[in-house]
């Protein structure tokens, strides 16, 4: 049984200005960089990185989104 569910969602293009916290943007980067050191993150650890890249990700396409929407409308 497939099926699509389709949400619309106004974008405020305030959302342009929003970036992780400087100190969860350091954490995040603490925790790559240890990673790609060779170390191996703690369980606790790769569960916070992985939760830390989704946010940012999801940031990252929320604001890619507005961008589109803010040039659509000035045009």
């Amino acid at each position: 049984m497939g099926g699509q569910v389709v949400i619309e969602l106004e974008i405020p293009s305030e959302l342009l200005r929003f970036a992780l916290p400087d100190g969860v943007e350091r954490r995040l980067q603490s925790l790559l960089d240890k990673q790609d050191q060779g170390e191996e993150l703690a369980p606790d650890e790769r569960v916070e990185a992985e939760g830390l890249v989704e946010l940012a990700e999801l940031l990252s396409l929320l604001k890619s989104r507005a961008r589109r929407i803010t040039e659509t409308d000035s045009q």
